[in-house]
Formats: structure tokens, sequence, C-alpha cells
């Protein structure tokens, strides 16, 4: 989750708004009772924005900030979401206790000056 090069501005404000959105929608997530396990959580196989579990349930949160829903709703692709369930199985496998409970992919949309859009359930594991 490191800054990118200063040297680029339209880079640093990219990052920059990705991060601010993260940090929007980590807090619509705890307002609706999710407790948040990790953020821009890394490994091999790619990134997770948030990891958040509610219940019984571990929810791999994927955050997409554009000017419009349709953008944003739009902006994941296949290639991505297999990176993401590959992850995913990465951070449940290292954490034991999370072993044997449901996984669910989520998306957040941001848009300039609205609350975020909170798409629960936006797709299953292995359904391209």
């Amino acid at each position: 989750m490191g800054k990118p090069r200063p040297a680029d501005p339209r880079r640093l404000k990219a990052w920059r708004r990705g991060r601010w959105s993260e940090a929007l929608c980590r807090l619509a997530l705890r307002l609706k009772g999710y407790r948040i396990l990790a953020q821009g959580w890394r490994c091999h196989q790619g990134e997770i924005d948030i990891v958040a579990k509610r219940g019984g349930t571990v929810v791999i949160v994927e955050v997409k900030a554009r000017n419009t829903l349709e953008a944003a709703n739009c902006a994941l692709s296949a290639r991505q979401r297999q990176r993401l369930e590959r992850a995913a199985a990465a951070f449940v496998a290292r954490h034991p206790d999370l072993t044997g409970l449901p996984v669910r992919f989520d998306m957040m949309l941001v848009t300039p000056r609205r609350w975020p859009s909170h798409l629960v359930d936006a797709w299953r594991e292995g359904c391209l």
C-alpha cells in the first residue's frame, strides 16, 4: 500500500482518492455492523482492499472510486475477480480461525459527493 512516486501528480491524486475512498468504505461498513479484519492486504496472488467479518461470514470488499456509479460498477474485470478470489483463499489460509467460514465478495462503489454504494454478494467465486 505504498505511495506512488510523487513525480507523477496524476498517479498521486488517484492514489490519494483510492485511500480516501477505502477509509470512507471502512467507516460505512463499521456503521453497518461489520468488523474490519484487514485493509490493503497484499500477497503474491493479489491485493484485497478490505477484509471484514459480519456474523459468521468473511467479506472480501473491492472498492472502486469513479465519477459515476456505472463506471465504478464496470471497473472490475474478470481477471481482477480471479485475483481477488485467489487472494481471499490465501488470506483465509493464513488465518486458521476463519477456516470453514463462508466467504462473500462485495463491491463498494464511491462517487463524488455521495455515500458509498454497497453491492452485497457482487459475484460468486468461480462465476465469470
